[in-house]
């Protein structure tokens, strides 16, 4: 009888699943083993500190090696971009006051420094310059409509026509960078009238002169044909009466750009920062050689509020007014039947002597004037004593008796009604006729 074979091939499997568990449990042992023993250390990473980023820009600056100072302002880049040039113009300064000529040349870039204006910066560095304080950063204003704006460095204790530095940022996209630097004139160099002579330079440099009162020095800017002396002299008063100064964001807003003509609007506010006015320039550029000069002023909007604020509302009550004769003339009131000069009137007039005293050669016409209020007799000997008293303390303050002319008019030249259209008197009119107008005659 033939024996099964069956039962040896159960017998078989068994081992072989016997082996398998042996060589399972053998793998789980050796990896268990794997797992209780530490890995080998590894070799310490060298630890790389990144350069610290300038705080506010979009980009680090990467500083070059302290030990090679004599290369600092070589081997630049492109410059930093940001998107707030007035964080990159306070960068620039800080590093400028701090000797830093690395980070200094990296935030300018390459573009705006050659090889003369690096040298030249490398000395002022030296120096140990210091900024103005408050306002050593300075908005000049705009080169062209939000695309290029121009920022000046006022250095302290610098001569006058060496004290600043210009920057000239230009946009792309959203970042500005650093465009051109200007640099003030060296020792022994001329100074000019203005360090840039470009429309925006001028029109910087005689509005610093206004408020510098400097009279002269503005007057030097400015088309004589179509400013007059009196404008000129009206603004002084307007920025020292008026408590105001230039804004400090956009102080000068490009309006329109020609090729002979541009025009800007001048942002002023008062020294408080509360309240905020306009005016108009418009320069012009002559036949070459001659430089770009102020054609035109627009003081509507700047005396009107200065009506609403010094002069209560009173448009008419306004410190610079038309000639009948033509041109634009100078005025002070008076309170009804006075002929004293009050706190406000003698302040104006200290502008006026500083004018004089300037320029001896100069002179001046005063007239007086009165309401209609009392007969033709008194009104012209009060306006005669108008005029006399003005010209007195011009003389007082140390002007040529011979500079200076005077007139009586008495009511016969209002320059607003003294009745109104119903015959009614009209006391608006009668306070702007109480008045001794100053004629420029340079």
């Amino acid at each position: 009888m033939q024996r099964s074979k069956l039962p040896y091939f159960f017998l078989g499997l068994a081992a072989v699943l016997a082996a398998s568990a042996l060589v399972l449990l053998a793998l789980k042992l050796i990896e268990r083993n794997r797992a209780a023993k530490p890995p080998p250390p590894k070799p310490p990473a060298a630890v790389i500190t990144p350069p610290a980023p300038i705080e506010g820009l979009d980009q680090p600056v990467q500083p070059l090696k302290p030990e090679d100072p004599a290369k600092a302002l070589e081997d630049l880049g492109v410059g930093i971009s940001t998107s707030d040039p007035a964080d990159l113009v306070g960068r620039i300064a800080k590093a400028l006051e701090s000797g830093d000529l690395a980070t200094l040349g990296k935030l300018i870039g390459k573009d705006a420094l050659d090889p003369a204006t690096a040298e030249r910066l490398k000395a002022l560095s030296a120096a140990n310059v210091r900024l103005r304080q408050p306002d050593g950063v300075r908005e000049v204003g705009e080169l062209e409509l939000n695309s290029r704006t121009r920022w000046a460095l006022e250095l302290d204790g610098a001569e006058p026509g060496r004290d600043r530095i210009f920057l000239d940022l230009k946009r792309d996209g959203s970042k500005w960078s650093v465009e051109k630097i200007t640099l003030p004139p060296a020792a022994g160099e001329p100074i000019p009238k203005a360090v840039l002579a470009d429309p925006l330079g001028v029109a910087d440099a005689f509005l610093q002169a206004v408020l510098k009162q400097d009279f002269e020095f503005a007057r030097a800017f400015v088309d004589h044909k179509t400013v007059s002396d009196a404008k000129i002299a009206g603004l002084c008063i307007l920025f020292e009466e008026g408590e105001y100064r230039m804004r400090k964001s956009k102080p000068l807003r490009a309006m329109f750009q020609r090729e002979d003509t541009v025009g800007y609007l001048a942002n002023v506010e008062t020294t408080d920062g509360k309240q905020a006015a306009q005016f108009t320039l418009a320069l012009r550029q002559p036949p070459a050689p001659s430089n770009w000069i102020v054609s035109e002023i627009n003081l509507d909007q700047l005396l009107a509020d200065y009506a609403r604020r010094v002069a209560g509302g009173d448009v008419y009550y306004s410190p610079l007014v038309k000639n009948p004769a033509g041109g634009d003339t100078l005025a002070l009131y008076f309170e009804f039947d006075e002929d004293s000069v009050n706190p406000r009137t003698r302040r104006q007039l200290e502008i006026v002597s500083m004018i004089l005293r300037a320029d001896p050669g100069k002179k001046i016409t005063l007239s007086g004037h009165t309401d209609s209020l009392g007969t033709e007799d008194y009104n012209n000997r009060l306006s005669s004593r108008r005029a006399d008293v003005v010209r007195d303390f011009l003389i007082k303050a140390g002007v040529a008796s011979g500079q200076i002319v005077t007139v009586a008019k008495g009511a016969s030249q209002p320059r607003r009604p003294n009745v109104t259209e119903t015959g009614d008197d009209n006391p608006e009119g009668r306070r702007a006729n109480r008045r001794t107008e100053i004629y420029l005659d340079f």
